[in-house]
C-alpha cells in the first residue's frame, strides 16, 4: 500500500488546506447544542425560581451554571474530545492512526503519546470504565511509554492498585525508569540539560549545547513530584539546581533571552518575552512554588516579574525585546501568550492585579472574535495576523486562562468568551473524524493536522470551565482516606496543579509519600513576612553553589522519610524504548 505523508499526528480525512471560506463568519452567530438558550435564561419565569440570585444581562445567569449544564454547554464541551478519542478506536485501538482515508487505513507505527497524552481528559470527563480500559492496555503493552500522572486517578477510576499506592505501582515504576535515562541530559557544565537525550545511550553524539529557556526551566513540577512520590531527592535537585543555573544567566535588567548554551551560559537568542520558547518557564516558577510549597520559586517569579512589567509590558499587551538594552524587537502578541493571564490568577492577591490579567485576557479574547480563531502571531500596531504565522493548531491557552480566571472570579464574561471559542471550533474545524488545525485565520483554511494537545489540553479546559462540579475544582470540601507506608492519608482533596500539557497532579498525594504534614500548607500569594514558615534556601543562598556543585555529588539532606523505591525494569519495555531519543526542549514546550 502506498503510504501518504502528513506532517501530524493524525490525518483528517479532508484534503490537505481544504478551502473554506467564512467571509461573514462570526462567532457569535454560530449555535451549539442549546436551544434558545439566551430566552431561556433570560424568561421571568427562570429569574424567579426559588434558588435563584438574579439574571444578568445577555441572557447569562449568575448562580454558578445550574441552568447552563442543564441545556448541554458542558455536554457540548465534551463532543470534541470524544469524536476524535472513538475515532481512533475505532481504527485498530490503541495504535494511533497517522492517516484516516475513507477506504484505506494507514496506522503510525512510530512511537507515540497520544493515547497517553488523552487517557487524564476521560478520568475528568467522567468515563471511568474507557480509564480502566486504557490503563489495562498501558500494564500490558511494552511499546508505550509512561506518565507520571497516569497513576494519580487510578484510585477515582477503580483501578486495581498495588498495596502502597500512590507511592508504589507499575506505572510509577516505569516514571522513574524514564526520569533516570533523562537524568543524564543535566551532565553538564553549567547543570543545565540538553535538549535531546537517547533513553538507552544518554545524549546523542555531537548533540548541541543550545537549548531553550524553556527546555531549562520545565522539569520542575513533574521531578519534583517523582522525587515527592518515590523517596528519591535527586530528580527534584537536578531540577532546581538547572532553574538556578538558569537564573544566574539572567541580564542586568532581569530578563532572560530565548535559548542559551548550556556549556558556557552565553545566550544565542537575546530576544525576551514570555511567549514561545520561554513561557513555561515561568509558568514553572509559579506551579512548582504551589505544589511543592518552595518560597525561592515564588521570589524567582516575582523578581522576574517585575522586569517584564516594566520592559516587556506595553499597556495590556506584552511584547518582544532585547534583553540587555529593553527596546521592542517584534511587537507581536503570540498565541502561546495567553497562558499568562491564568498563571498570574494563581497568585495575585488583590483586586488591582487580578484587573491587570482580565484586561490583558481580555485583549487576547478581541483578537479571537476578530478572526474567530487566534493566529501564531498577532501584529499589535498594525492589528493583523503576521504574515506566514496565520494558523491556529487548536491550541489550548487562551482556554487554560478563561478557566483559572472563571474560577477566580466567577465573572459570567469568561463563560461567554468560552462559548465563543466552542462555536468556533465547532464551526470552523472538525471534520468527519475528527478536528483540523486552521491553516490561516483569515478564510478558516483548514490543514490535514490534529496535535495530540488539543485532546489532553484544549478540550479538557473547556470541558472544566462548563464544569464547575467538576471535581478538579474540589476546595477541601471532601477528600478520601486511604492507607499508605507512612500511616492513613488524605487524597482528593483538591488543589490540582496542571503541569504545562494540562495533566493535574494532586498534591495530597505528594504529602502522602513524604513526611511534609499540612502545617507547612501556606498562601504563596502573601508570602512578605512569612518567610521563615516556607523550607528552602533563599534565591541568593542557593544561587552561589547552582553552578559549582556538580549533580553527582551533590549529597544536600532531604526531609523525605520514605526509602528509595528500587526501579524493576521491565526488559521489554526497555528493549522496546531503547532506541529512542526524546527532545524535552524547545518543541515539546508551547513551540
Amino acid at each position: 500500500m502506498q503510504q501518504k505523508v502528513f506532517q501530524g499526528d493524525m490525518n483528517l480525512c479532508i484534503p490537505a488546506k481544504t478551502e473554506r471560506q467564512f467571509e461573514n463568519f462570526s462567532p457569535k452567530t454560530l449555535h451549539i447544542s442549546i436551544q434558545n438558550k439566551s430566552d431561556l435564561m433570560s424568561d421571568p419565569r427562570v429569574c424567579d425560581m426559588p434558588n435563584h440570585k438574579g439574571c444578568l444581562k445577555n441572557g447569562v445567569h449568575s448562580d454558578k451554571f445550574q441552568l447552563l449544564k442543564s441545556y448541554g454547554i458542558r455536554e457540548g464541551s465534551s463532543k470534541p474530545f470524544k469524536i476524535c478519542f472513538y475515532s481512533f478506536k475505532s481504527l485498530k485501538f490503541p495504535y494511533m492512526p497517522k492517516v484516516c482515508l475513507s477506504n484505506h487505513e494507514v496506522f503510525n507505527t512510530h512511537y507515540s503519546l497520544t493515547l497517553i497524552d488523552a487517557l487524564d481528559t476521560l478520568a475528568i470527563m467522567g468515563n471511568y470504565s474507557e480509564f480502566q480500559r486504557v490503563v489495562d492496555i498501558l500494564a500490558t503493552k511494552t511499546d508505550f511509554d509512561s506518565n507520571i500522572n497516569v497513576s494519580k486517578y487510578c484510585f477515582r477510576a477503580g483501578v486495581k492498585l498495588e498495596p502502597g499506592w500512590p507511592c508504589n505501582g507499575p506505572l510509577l515504576r516505569l516514571a522513574e525508569d524514564v526520569a533516570k535515562r533523562l537524568i543524564t541530559a543535566f551532565d553538564t557544565k553549567t547543570g543545565m540539560p540538553y535538549g535531546t537525550v537517547n533513553l538507552h545511550s544518554g545524549v546523542p553524539k555531537g548533540e548541541t549545547p543550545i537549548t531553550c529557556t524553556a527546555g531549562v526551566g520545565t522539569f520542575i513540577v513533574e521531578f519534583g513530584t517523582l522525587s515527592r512520590l518515590t523517596g528519591d531527592p535527586l530528580y527534584e535537585e537536578v531540577a532546581m539546581n538547572a532553574l538556578h543555573s538558569l537564573f544566574n544567566y539572567k541580564s542586568q535588567l532581569g530578563l532572560f533571552g530565548n535559548h542559551i548554551d548550556t556549556d558556557t551560559g552565553r545566550w544565542t537568542a537575546q530576544d525576551a518575552g514570555i511567549g514561545s520558547g520561554v513561557d513555561s518557564f515561568f509558568e514553572y516558577l509559579v506551579k512548582g512554588a504551589v505544589l511543592l510549597q518552595k518560597i525561592e520559586l515564588l521570589e524567582m517569579f516575582n523578581e522576574s516579574r517585575k522586569a517584564i512589567n516594566k520592559y516587556i509590558k506595553k499597556d495590556d499587551w506584552y511584547m518582544w525585546v532585547s534583553m540587555t538594552k529593553g527596546q521592542v524587537t517584534i511587537p507581536v502578541f503570540q498565541s502561546l501568550e495567553a497562558y499568562w493571564p491564568g498563571v498570574l490568577s494563581l497568585i495575585v492577591s488583590n483586586l488591582s492585579e487580578t484587573s491587570n490579567a482580565m484586561r490583558t485576557l481580555h485583549n487576547y479574547h478581541q483578537v479571537w472574535q476578530q478572526y474567530g480563531f487566534t493566529p501564531e502571531f498577532y501584529y499589535i500596531p498594525q492589528t493583523e495576523a503576521g504574515s506566514n504565522k496565520e494558523s491556529y493548531p487548536l491550541r489550548p491557552e487562551l482556554i487554560e486562562s478563561l478557566m483559572y480566571l472563571y474560577r477566580a472570579t466567577q465573572d459570567p464574561y469568561f463563560i461567554q468568551a468560552g462559548e465563543d471559542i466552542l462555536r468556533s471550533i465547532q464551526h470552523s474545524a472538525k471534520t468527519p473524524c475528527g478536528y483540523a488545525t486552521i491553516w490561516d485565520v483569515n478564510n478558516h483554511n483548514q490543514e490535514d493536522r490534529m496535535e495530540s494537545f488539543f485532546l489532553s489540553e484544549t478540550t479538557k479546559y473547556l470541558y472544566l470551565l462548563f464544569d464547575p462540579d467538576n471535581f478538579i475544582h474540589n476546595q477541601g470540601n471532601y477528600g478520601t482516606i486511604i492507607d499508605t507506608p507512612n500511616g492513613e492519608c488524605i487524597i482528593e482533596a483538591g488543589g490540582y496543579i496542571f503541569n504545562t500539557e494540562a495533566h493535574p497532579i494532586d498534591p495530597s498525594a505528594l504529602y502522602c509519600c513524604s513526611n511534609v504534614t499540612n502545617t507547612n500548607f501556606n498562601d504563596l500569594r502573601d508570602v512578605e513576612g512569612k518567610e521563615d514558615l516556607f523550607k528552602g534556601k533563599t534565591v541568593k543562598e542557593s544561587r552561589k553553589h547552582a553552578v559549582k556543585e556538580k549533580i553527582s555529588t551533590h549529597e544536600e539532606e532531604t526531609h523525605q522519610t520514605v526509602k528509595p523505591i528500587t526501579v524493576e525494569s521491565n526488559e521489554s519495555y526497555t528493549n522496546a524504548i531503547s532506541q529512542k531519543s526524546f527532545n524535552f526542549g524547545c518543541k515539546l514546550f508551547r513551540t
